[in-house]
């Protein structure tokens, strides 16, 4: 039995609005969520047009120039403006009849060359019971007709499996909305072997050990620790009648291990450093939540996504700009102190689910509006840009040279003592 799409009413219309373009094809993203039982999607966004491509506003009328490369491009800037729950969960073309024979083997291309494109970039694995299906929808612009079919992105081989697809008003108007406040104060030693000093690289590296301990953690939801089974909602009175439901917010807490019991023995081991790299500030967090009934487990594993993406995200972000300010080689580690760029969020008619996007401190209201309008295909009022947080900064230090010969044997006879002790139980 296929999988059933619960999507967003005004997506149809949206489609439909696209189909009218004087353009043989339109391709472009389907955003949601998946649940065991059901998909839902609640926003569909095109491939922004290139540069070129404005000077010509007839494309070619073959689907063999699909730009892949732009569209999984696209797919990598838009899930960086994603909260914890909701994906990119496919891809859609809108296609005159002529390209219809064309149209599913450039779908099952795309979808899994976007899969590839996000799944390089995750810090996380997916879970055993992980849903792997994404939707590719084929949109007849003459006679408007939807085909949906799927394609599970673990299975290179995997065949079409048709699906169905149904329009539902408010669709995420009552989600519910997990939120809270990580603080972050990350040591990452840079290796005196590790070649010319590749910041990205090492922060990575740290960023991966950082990633286990949240995934480790313990999540407080209002204060208290429920079972990975037991129903989100649990406990949550109704309301009577056919009144929509309003959206649920849940505060969390996360713990995280600070240190190893007695009962593990130390893997700690004395590297020689050339400096190091220190991640210090408070991240906002959100994740979303269907209202089907979700699970405990569905919304941690959310939110523990959002944790790490987001701080992921930022210092992909932060060394973009680096490489675009100071160029892709730096000879000398020297000592910077860098900003990490702020995380803001902007709501979604219609919806409970707000979008996020991220803004260093120089940068005009006018530049986020205008890249929510090329990404998301949405206009953004200036009010309803919300900044979520304080300042998060990068500190990169180098080791200094003037350490004496006394100094520099202490250090290396405390570390060697704590590692002792560690090992002995102490």
């Amino acid at each position: 039995m296929g999988r059933t799409y619960f999507v967003e009413e005004s997506i149809g219309q949206y489609l439909s609005d696209l189909s009218t373009q004087p353009k043989p094809y339109v391709t472009g993203l389907l955003i949601g969520q998946c649940s065991p039982q059901r998909d839902y999607v609640i926003r569909a966004v095109r491939t922004p047009p290139k540069e070129e491509q404005k000077e010509d506003s007839i494309s070619s009328p073959r689907l063999a120039s699909v730009d892949e490369e732009w569209i999984t491009t696209h797919a990598s800037q838009v899930s960086r403006m994603l909260p914890g729950g909701i994906l990119v969960l496919g891809v859609f073309i809108i296609a005159t009849p002529e390209l219809s024979k064309d149209t599913q083997n450039t779908l099952r291309r795309l979808i899994f060359s976007v899969e590839k494109s996000l799944s390089r970039r995750r810090l996380w694995k997916p879970s055993e019971e992980e849903i792997s299906d994404r939707a590719a929808l084929q949109f007849c612009s003459a006679t408007k007709k939807v085909v949906c079919r799927t394609y599970d992105v673990q299975d290179p081989k995997s065949s079409a499996k048709p699906a169905d697809w149904k329009y539902q008003s408010a669709l995420s108007a009552s989600w519910s909305t997990l939120y809270c406040t990580v603080n972050v104060n990350i040591h990452i030693p840079l290796l005196t072997t590790s070649p010319n000093h590749d910041l990205e690289k090492n922060t990575k590296n740290g960023l991966n050990r950082w990633s286990k301990q949240i995934e480790d953690g313990v999540f407080l939801i209002n204060g208290q620790v429920k079972g990975d089974d037991a129903e989100l909602l649990e406990g949550q009175k109704k309301l009577r009648g056919n009144t929509q439901p309003s959206p649920q917010f849940s505060d969390v807490k996360v713990l995280t291990q600070l240190s190893q019991g007695s009962s593990h023995r130390s893997t700690a081991t004395v590297q020689v450093c050339s400096g190091s790299i220190n991640l210090k500030g408070a991240v906002k967090c959100r994740a979303y939540i269907h209202n089907n009934k979700p699970k405990v487990k569905e919304a941690i594993q959310a939110l523990k996504r959002d944790i790490i993406n987001t701080l992921s995200d930022r210092c992909e972000i932060l060394f973009e700009d680096m490489i675009i300010n100071e160029g892709p080689h730096k000879k000398n580690l020297e000592k910077e102190y860098h900003v990490l760029p702020q995380r803001l969020f902007v709501p979604v008619a219609g919806s409970s689910v707000m979008l996020s996007d991220y803004k260093f401190g120089d940068e005009a209201t006018g530049e986020i509006q205008e890249r929510f309008v090329e990404m998301l295909d949405q206009s953004v009022q200036a009010e309803d840009i919300h900044i979520a947080e304080e300042i998060s900064t990068v500190d990169i230090s180098p080791v200094t040279d003037n350490m004496d010969e006394a100094q520099e044997k202490k250090l290396t006879k405390a570390t060697l003592l704590m590692k002792l002790q560690q090992n002995m139980g102490m």
